[in-house]
């Protein structure tokens, strides 16, 4: 995945190798993906210092509402990308996106290890790879 952040730079997920990284994908309208994002904001506090860092895939049409919604929710992690396809965004062919909130779970070498991980399972897994 390589996808222009909210300032317009290319960040790709590869510059991420060697952490643990929730891939999110997600979007400003979509009510289940902001329920969650209190959740993952709580994990990256915890996990944030043992390596886990989270890649924040934007579904959006619209910047103003990606950004706001980045805002809002108190996303404070720096990696937000998005073409501003929405379902035309290359990354939902790429990975056969059907629904949001959708999540890659990537271990540090960069190996998709889990998919669809939210709350309680999301946890879980974090606590078995990088340890309370």
């Amino acid at each position: 995945i390589k996808l222009p952040n909210p300032d317009g730079k290319d960040i790709s997920l590869s510059s991420l190798k060697g952490k643990v990284v929730l891939v999110d994908f997600w979007a400003s309208w979509c009510r289940p993906c902001r329920a969650e994002n209190p959740n993952v904001i709580r994990l990256y506090d915890k996990y944030n210092k043992k390596g886990f860092e989270v890649f924040s895939v934007s579904l959006d049409a619209k910047k103003e509402a990606w950004l706001a919604a980045i805002k809002q929710d108190g996303l404070k992690w720096p990696y937000h990308v998005s073409d501003l396809a929405q379902w035309n965004s290359v990354v939902v062919k790429q990975f056969g996106i059907t629904s949001i909130p959708f999540t890659l779970l990537i271990d540090k070498q960069g190996n998709i290890i889990a998919k669809g991980l939210r709350a309680d399972a999301l946890e879980a897994k974090l606590q078995e790879i990088l340890g309370n």
